[in-house]
């Protein structure tokens, strides 16, 4: 959620900060701030609002090095100049940023006070400033040792950096459940949230575990832990795509990576299909042929659009597999005591891979001996490190806050992933064969797709101004009309429901009225005559109907129909949830809202 930046060597440093905060806006935030190391000493920069309005605040002098940047999203205080980071202690000398949350910043706030500490801000943050301040009254000897005896009494989720007008050469960071990395630069270092932040200044990088600290100074780095243990880390290397990351020409991101679909499939798809032995390759699950027949179950963990390609894939592996396989939310698996099988196989799907309600139910599983992979699309991620193995997107850069290529690259992996299980288990060649003839069809039909954006468009500024909209759809089609609500709700703001279309009559059928357009998905397989009952039954009761299927309806069954390429049944999924994309996206537009970075929501998710 909310984003770090930071550097320490000769340039100054408040460029690199906007630039590298401006690469996070993607995360979604609601105010932003600096504190950089001048001649004249540590100054503090806050804003409400865009890191754009943060660069128009900041004076010319604002020079030197090193500094820490910061964009919040509001947990404990609104988003005030006042709530924003850096926060610092009373006397100006210590300045902290942080993701995460204090747990017990309500006690450690009385205890500050009872001292005689001022508080300036609702926030948790100030309470890391203030104590490291007391370390140094305490009798610490240098930044490293106060940050280390002030993390000490703090209990919660934190990634933070800190710098010290005494100690005008450092930057000191720490992480413990929110993302903390390290850039190592030419006699020139920088500290991070987001790899994002990083691109175009290095691509070699050191990721902080749960529990690690880490001093950075212009010459290098060191790592250790709480109790001051050396720990040696070694950089690694990213493989971003700079390009990513850029708008180019494109009005938003979104439209940008609705656009990069047939790309990210077919990266996704590189080098993974078999077609001699009529399977996928995927080497990077570390299971044997052994270990993955002695499986009898599958169950799979995200959170949000992670969740929803979640429920195709759980499709896709009783499909193909003939595993029983089971989606549900992260968020509510880790705190319900889950039973955890030695014959279950567990997928946690993210595309950050730092959701922090997915990592908690990670460690959780592999705390009770469970066997985890991940789908994954942010390389040397903290999920991507923590599970057993599994297949990373390669999806690229995904900017905006909904989620799209990183949507249907998760659904192409749970394909090859419950093509690779069948195939152990019972999959026919002749089947293996139809669904990579499938797959490797689905990038040119996505193309196909994307050409009907124009006609998508005139239908979402005729549905814009409906107050609400129903989303129908049987088996596959059922998460493609939650993914499709999902997407309409978070980008649009107009109210949206998904249900299976055969509970439409047990109660939600109430809501149906002419001011209620239905989003139906309506593939042409073995269903088509139980959903085109479905759509007589809200035609019936005047409600709009839109249809997404293989060949134009009549009017009496649906007053618009979205006619998309027909693939294998099983991989249909994902070519239906493209036009749902287009169709938030162009209402979105006709509302003038903020496509890529929509209210109230962030991009990762790292604090509960």
């Amino acid at each position: 959620m909310c984003g770090i930046v930071g550097y320490v060597g000769p340039q100054d440093a408040a460029p690199i900060l906007l630039e590298g905060l401006g690469r996070l806006e993607y995360r979604g935030y609601d105010s932003a701030g600096v504190a950089v190391m001048t001649k004249a000493g540590l100054k503090v920069r806050k804003v409400s609002g865009r890191v754009s309005a943060l660069a128009a605040d900041l004076p010319a002098r604002f020079k030197g090095a090193p500094g820490i940047g910061h964009t919040r999203w509001a947990t404990h205080g609104g988003p005030t100049p006042e709530n924003a980071h850096p926060h610092t202690d009373s006397a100006g000398r210590i300045a902290v940023v942080h993701n995460g949350i204090i747990e017990n910043a309500e006690e450690l706030r009385a205890k500050l006070t009872a001292d005689g500490v001022e508080f300036v801000s609702q926030t948790d943050t100030e309470c890391v400033a203030h104590l490291v301040a007391a370390a140094f009254s305490a009798g610490a000897a240098d930044l490293e040792q106060a940050v280390r005896w002030a993390l000490r009494q703090v209990v919660g989720a934190y990634g933070l950096a800190v710098v010290d007008a005494e100690h005008p050469d450092r930057v000191v960071v720490a992480r413990n459940g929110s993302p903390v990395l390290l850039g190592v630069g030419e006699k020139e270092m920088f500290v991070a949230s987001d790899v994002a932040a990083l691109v175009g200044y290095t691509r070699q990088v050191v990721y902080l575990d749960d529990g690690e600290l880490a001093s950075l100074t212009a010459g290098g780095y060191r790592t250790f832990t709480l109790d001051d243990t050396s720990t040696a880390k070694s950089p690694s290397t990213i493989d971003w795509d700079v390009v990513g990351a850029e708008i180019g020409d494109h009005a938003h991101f979104l439209i940008k990576e609705i656009e990069e679909q047939p790309t990210t499939i077919t990266r996704a798809l590189a080098g993974r299909l078999d077609e001699r032995f009529s399977t996928a390759h995927l080497g990077g699950l570390n299971l044997s042929v052994r270990e993955a027949r002695e499986f009898r179950r599958v169950k799979i963990l995200g959170c949000g659009s992670a969740c929803y390609a979640g429920d195709l894939g759980a499709q896709l592996i009783e499909d193909l597999a003939r595993l029983p396989a089971t989606s549900e939310a992260a968020s509510e698996f880790r705190y319900r005591n889950p039973v955890v099988e030695p014959d279950t196989l567990y997928v946690a799907v993210s595309q950050s891979g730092e959701t922090v309600d997915t990592l908690a139910a990670v460690q959780e599983l592999q705390r009770k001996g469970g066997r985890v992979i991940g789908i994954v699309n942010v390389v040397g991620s903290t999920i991507a490190r923590q599970v057993d193995g599994g297949i990373y997107l390669h999806a690229g850069a995904e900017m905006s806050v909904a989620a799209t290529k990183s949507f249907t690259s998760t659904v192409t992996a749970f394909a090859l992933l419950a093509l690779h299980l069948g195939r152990i288990r019972d999959l026919s060649p002749t089947d293996g064969t139809r669904i990579i003839n499938g797959l490797a069809a689905l990038p040119d039909q996505v193309r196909e797709i994307l050409k009907l954006s124009d006609e998508i468009a005139e239908v979402a500024r005729e549905i814009a101004p409906s107050p609400s909209m129903m989303f129908v759809g049987r088996r596959r089609g059922w998460p493609v009309a939650r993914e499709g609500a999902q997407k309409l709700k978070e980008i649009s703001y107009i109210h949206a429901e998904a249900y299976p279309s055969a509970e439409l009559k047990h109660g939600p059928l109430a809501l149906i009225s002419p001011e209620m357009p239905t989003v139906a998905i309506v593939p042409d397989d073995d269903l088509l005559d139980k959903n085109t009952s479905t759509l007589s039954e809200i035609k019936a009761r005047s409600g709009p109907v839109i249809a997404l299927a293989h060949r134009k309806l009549p009017v009496e069954l649906a007053d618009r129909t979205i006619v998309i390429p027909r693939n294998e049944p099983e991989l249909d999924p994902i070519l239906l949830s493209i036009p749902l994309q287009l169709l938030a996206y162009h209402a979105a537009v006709a509302l003038e809202r903020d496509v890529d970075k929509p209210r109230n929501l962030a991009k990762s998710v790292t604090v509960e």
